[in-house]
């Protein structure tokens, strides 16, 4: 099959290039956008407590303004608050009032927000919309900063903005050079990598301009999909699909030139060469791409809205790579022929790759020793996993520098940290008659008495029909700790729950309750995604190499590196950095790129030595071999994938840093542990067995004849 898919691109080449472009073109032009949402509450399913006060909120108070900022004001010398700084409060407030920013409903402050110690005095700005992430709402707040600037001239006093709206500006510009950092480092490394590899400008830039189409085709077919199947897609996809489909892409292209470089080298003609290239790593970059999608697919299964709307989209951009790189990339390449490596000559011979070679020997003489060095090296780097923690304080991650963050370590001076954002308890008739006061009251006394609410409670606000009340309950702690998670998920909700008097209920949102709801997603996912993707990847590996032993000890070694991973940026981060935890989406973020894409080189490796054994060569010289003729490949391509992420190491923002350090040391240890030495020795070690029950490394053809005939020989 993958002989003649070849055969059509190259000998067609202006044919597949044109329907390519064709396709480019059109869906760029006709393909809907993206709908994106950062709203977390939507991308959990309708039995969480925190989804079910979001509908309640809308039902029952559908005009009431919610706190979406809080403005920080103190004296610049950090003095107490004179009664003419009070009143500059007063002034600056109204002033700010009076711009009426877009989604702002007003700007306000009273005797009440000065802070008992007389240090700090709060501005609480209110939006118009219920949706505290609504995209204009950052730049409102952006644009109160500025207003304030010159309203607080001639005073003592200085302003800062915090809470959901200005954190949510300041992680946005902090983070708003990421996509176009990772976009340019992709290009650096993919340009300079195969510059250096092939020493051809054309093979160098050639990649990027491919996957650039691969690109539109891929981001066309998924907002079409998302408007005929109503996919949402999370505002970090764009971000996660240029890795994608930059990293796979490169990793496929890579995958077929290493290999039509080869076929050259001995003596075949361009076309020819690509034909043959194509049908020797098909299957290989068909079964790698297989798994990757099955993974992702695997999202499908996850509590999260936001992981189910990412694993199809991005599967879908591995689908198309696939075949770009069957079709568009043999069929550019036939064009060109031997005038892509020009002016390089080195194609024309074997270099003489010293680590390659190496690595080769070194593998296929001491399999054992290998085998045993490297799962070590892996079971040690993973004991660190086991002391993982979630971190949901994403505040606590960000650059210290930001105006929100220092803002809200000034307001804790003279208020609860939970002060900018707090937890929404609502009571709510069961019938739909209106509340008796009395349990109104009476229900306010019973959250003032849970340990960890920062008395008092202000008084219920009652919907129009009074069946439904709603208090604002501050919490003493900043509302994405883990003390305020805890309290939401815990005590708050089980102390509402058993208070709430007879024929009512009641219910527990806000920010913290959401992250608690969140975080028990999460961990459903752990327990659901991972192993339906193992299995499902362990049966694609089963049907390539027709055996049911090898994708056993693949996924083992798969679980190893994943474990690894994990337990280095453990160390480096938590037990090294001091830092309280990790992103929580950590471990999903390794299984994406890590499990899923590097499990690509073990393919390849496992399907070069399964071809060497099938040309009846001995096993250690077959061993040799694959190893020799692949570790080039893996090692170009995880260092393109490696290097990609690894750039976010840069970024100010920890989970960033985070994120890039685990995915780009997992691809490495992916691929230089995992790929080169472990996979390759135990499926030595392993021999005949390995193939099991369809032994697949038996001669065929040629080979098999010329096995039997050395047969009859020594007989």
């Amino acid at each position: 099959m993958f002989r003649g898919v070849g055969r059509f691109a190259v000998h067609r080449p202006w044919l597949t290039i044109a329907g390519w472009i064709i396709a480019a073109v059109a869906l760029a032009m006709l393909a809907p956008g993206l709908k994106s949402t950062t709203d977390e509450t939507e991308f959990l399913p309708s039995h969480y407590e925190s989804v079910q006060v979001g509908n309640l909120t809308q039902k029952a108070f559908p005009q009431t303004e919610q706190p979406t900022a809080i403005g920080v004001f103190q004296r610049s010398d950090g003095g107490k608050l004179s009664e003419a700084d009070k009143r500059d409060v007063a002034k600056v407030t109204s002033g700010l009032d009076a711009k009426h920013r877009p989604k702002i409903a007003k700007v306000v402050t009273n005797e009440q927000a000065v802070s008992p110690n007389g240090e700090i005095a709060l501005a609480n700005v209110y939006a118009t919309t219920k949706n505290t992430f609504d995209d204009a709402l950052p730049d409102s707040v952006k644009a109160l900063r500025e207003d304030a600037k010159e309203l607080l001239k001639g005073t003592q006093l200085k302003l800062g903005f915090t809470g959901p709206a200005a954190q949510t500006l300041d992680s946005k510009e902090s983070s708003g050079d990421t996509d176009s950092m990772v976009m340019s480092a992709t290009f650096l490394l993919i340009i300079v990598l195969l510059l250096v590899i092939f020493r051809s400008p054309l093979i160098a830039i050639l990649p990027v301009i491919i996957i650039g189409v691969v690109a539109t085709v891929a981001t066309g077919l998924i907002g079409t999909a998302a408007e005929v199947g109503g996919l949402k897609a999370d505002a970090s996809i764009t971000a996660i699909l240029i890795v994608v489909l930059f990293g796979v892409g490169t990793d496929y292209i890579l995958f077929l030139l290493f290999r039509y470089r080869e076929h050259l080298r001995a003596g075949q003609e361009p076309k020819e060469a690509l034909v043959e290239a194509v049908a020797r790593v098909g299957e290989t970059i068909a079964s790698a791409a297989g798994a990757v999608i099955a993974a992702f697919l695997a999202l499908l299964l996850s509590t999260m809205g936001m992981m189910r709307a990412m694993g199809p989209s991005l599967a879908i951009a591995v689908a198309v790579t696939l075949v770009a790189a069957l079709t568009l990339v043999p069929a550019v390449f036939s064009l060109l022929g031997r005038a892509a490596f020009w002016p390089s000559k080195a194609w024309k011979k074997t270099p003489r790759n010293r680590f390659a070679n190496g690595v080769g020997n070194l593998v296929s003489r001491r399999p054992g020793i290998v085998a045993v060095l490297s799962t070590a090296v892996l079971a040690v780097l993973a004991i660190g996993a086991l002391s993982f923690k979630a971190e949901f304080d994403t505040s606590s991650q960000m650059p210290q520098k930001l105006e929100s963050v220092q803002a809200m370590k000034d307001m804790q001076r003279g208020f609860s940290a939970g002060q900018s954002d707090p937890a929404m308890v609502y009571l709510k008739s069961k019938d739909g008659s209106r509340l008796k006061p009395a349990e109104i009251e009476a229900f306010r006394g019973k959250l003032e008495g849970i340990e960890g609410v920062s008395a008092p409670v202000a008084p219920a606000v009652a919907n129009p029909d009074g069946s439904v009340a709603q208090y604002r309950v501050v919490l003493k702690y900043a509302p994405t700790s883990d003390e305020a998670i805890d309290l939401a998920g815990g005590d708050l909700r089980e102390t509402s729950h058993k208070a709430a008097p007879e024929g009512t209920e009641a219910l527990v949102g806000g920010t913290s309750a959401v992250l608690a709801d969140i975080e028990d997603a999460v961990g459903h996912d752990y327990r659901v995604v991972f192993p339906v993707a193992g299995i499902a990847i362990m049966v694609i590996l089963g049907l390539l190499l027709r055996s049911l032993v090898a994708p056993w000890y693949l996924m083992i070694a798969v679980a190893l590196g994943f474990g690894a991973t994990l337990g280095s940026t453990v160390w480096l981060f938590q037990d090294y950095k001091g830092e309280n935890g990790l992103l929580f989406m950590l471990p999903v973020i390794v299984y994406l790129f890590v499990v899923a894409i590097g499990t690509d080189y073990n393919i390849l490796m496992v399907a070069r030595l399964r071809e060497e054994v099938r040309r009846g060569v001995p096993a250690r010289e077959a061993v040799r071999t694959a190893v020799t003729q692949s570790t080039p490949t893996v090692a170009a391509a995880a260092i393109i994938l490696a290097g990609t992420f690894g750039v976010l190491i840069l970024a100010d923002n920890s989970m960033l840093q985070q994120m890039g350090f685990a995915v780009g040391f997992g691809i490495l240890l992916t691929a230089f542990i995992m790929a080169m030495l472990l996979v390759p020795t135990v499926t030595s070690l392993l021999g005949h067995k390995a193939w099991w029950p369809g032994h697949q490394d038996e001669p065929q053809g040629e080979a098999a004849r010329a096995a039997d005939a050395g047969e009859r020989v020594r007989a």
